[in-house]
C-alpha cells in the first residue's frame, strides 16, 4: 500500500525490469560466497558516479555500514536502505540536503540516528520493521515530512514528537503495542490517512473523533469491544474495524464504506430486536405447518 516511492512500488519497462531482475539474481547469487563486508565494497564500486535519476537504492544487499561516498552525491533526491542490517548512520549523511525520500525500513536500528533529522527537505520516511521504542526530539525539525511509516517497531505509546509534524498526511504505525494516542494528535490538521492496525486498543482513540478531516482510518485487529458513532466525521471515506471483539459496528454518514462485521447496509442486529424477529419467526414457522389429523377416538368394541 506504499504506492509508486517505495522500493516495492517503482516501475520499470519490462526489458528494463527483466534485466535488473536476472542482474539482481546474479548479484546475489555472487554475494552469498563472500563476507558481509567485501559484498559492501562491490556494491559500493558500482556507486561511484552521481546516478542521473537522482535516486541510489541499495535495498536487500545485507550492508552493516552505509558506504560514505554516497554523501558526495549531494544532489540525491531518494535513498532507499531497505533490508539490509544497518543500526547506525554516519554524519555525513547530512550532506544529502536535497534528500525528499529516506527508507530505513527492515534494518536494525534500536533508535534513530540524530543526523535523519538534519535532512529538513524529507517528505517521505519509512523506519518500518526495525527496534525502535521512541522518536527523538529533533524529528520536529522534519517540517517538510509528509509520510512517516513507523509500523512493526517496539512503541508503547506515540512518540508526541509526532503531534509537531504539521504537515503531516499519512502515518503508519501499525504492528506496535499502542494502547492510546495522544491527545495533541489534533493538531496535525493535514492528516488524512492514519493506520493504526495490529496494535493493543482497546478502545476507539478518542482523539480521532476530534479530527474530522481524516479520510481513512484502520483499526483492524486490535481489541476494540464498542464503536461510537463516526458519522460527525464529515470528511471520512473509509473505516477499518475488522477483528475487534466489538459488539456493535461503528455508525458512519452516507457513502462511507466500512470494512468489518455488520459493514453492509443493514445496521447490525439490535439484541432486543433480533430477539423479537426470532419468536416471529418462529412464530411464523408453526402457522405454516401442515395441519395434523385428529387423534383417532377410541371405539368400544
Amino acid at each position: 500500500m506504499r504506492g509508486e516511492d517505495t522500493p516495492q512500488g517503482r516501475s520499470s519497462s519490462p526489458v528494463v525490469g527483466g534485466l535488473q531482475l536476472a542482474m539482481g539474481n546474479t548479484i546475489r547469487a555472487f554475494v552469498a560466497f563472500i563476507p558481509a563486508d567485501r559484498c559492501q565494497n562491490y556494491v559500493a564500486r558500482d556507486l561511484r558516479e552521481m546516478p542521473l535519476d537522482r535516486m541510489v537504492d541499495l535495498s536487500g544487499n545485507r550492508l552493516c555500514r552505509f558506504p560514505v561516498h554516497v554523501c558526495s552525491f549531494q544532489e540525491l533526491v531518494k535513498l532507499y536502505l531497505s533490508d539490509n542490517r544497518l543500526n547506525s548512520l554516519p554524519p555525513e549523511l547530512g550532506q544529502l540536503q536535497n534528500l525528499q525520500i529516506l527508507a530505513l525500513d527492515f534494518n536494525n536500528f534500536k533508535a534513530l540516528p540524530q543526523v535523519v533529522c538534519t535532512l529538513k527537505q524529507l517528505c517521505i520516511l519509512y523506519l518500518g520493521n526495525n527496534k525502535l521504542c521512541d522518536l527523538p526530539r529533533e524529528l520536529s525539525l522534519l517540517q517538510n515530512l509528509r509520510t512517516l511509516w513507523v509500523e512493526a517497531n517496539y512503541l508503547t505509546k506515540l512518540p508526541e514528537v509526532v503531534c509537531e509534524l504539521s504537515l503531516l498526511k499519512t502515518l503508519h504505525a501499525g504492528s506496535n503495542a499502542l494502547r492510546l494516542l495522544p491527545g495533541q494528535l489534533q493538531r496535525l490538521r493535514e492528516l488524512r490517512t492514519i493506520w493504526l492496525s495490529g496494535n493493543l486498543l482497546t478502545d476507539f482513540p478518542p482523539v480521532l473523533l476530534h479530527m474530522p478531516f481524516l479520510e481513512v482510518i484502520d483499526v483492524d485487529r486490535n481489541s476494540i469491544r464498542y464503536f461510537p458513532s463516526l458519522a460527525h466525521l464529515s470528511s471520512l471515506k473509509l473505516v477499518i474495524y475488522d477483528h475487534n471483539p466489538c459488539r456493535n459496528a461503528p455508525k458512519v454518514a452516507k457513502g462511507v464504506r466500512r470494512v468489518g462485521r455488520w459493514a453492509e447496509e443493514t445496521p447490525e442486529p439490535d439484541p432486543r430486536k433480533a430477539r423479537r424477529y426470532a419468536l416471529a419467526r418462529e412464530e411464523s414457522q408453526e402457522a405454516q405447518l401442515p395441519a395434523l389429523p385428529p387423534p383417532l377416538l377410541p371405539t368400544n368394541s
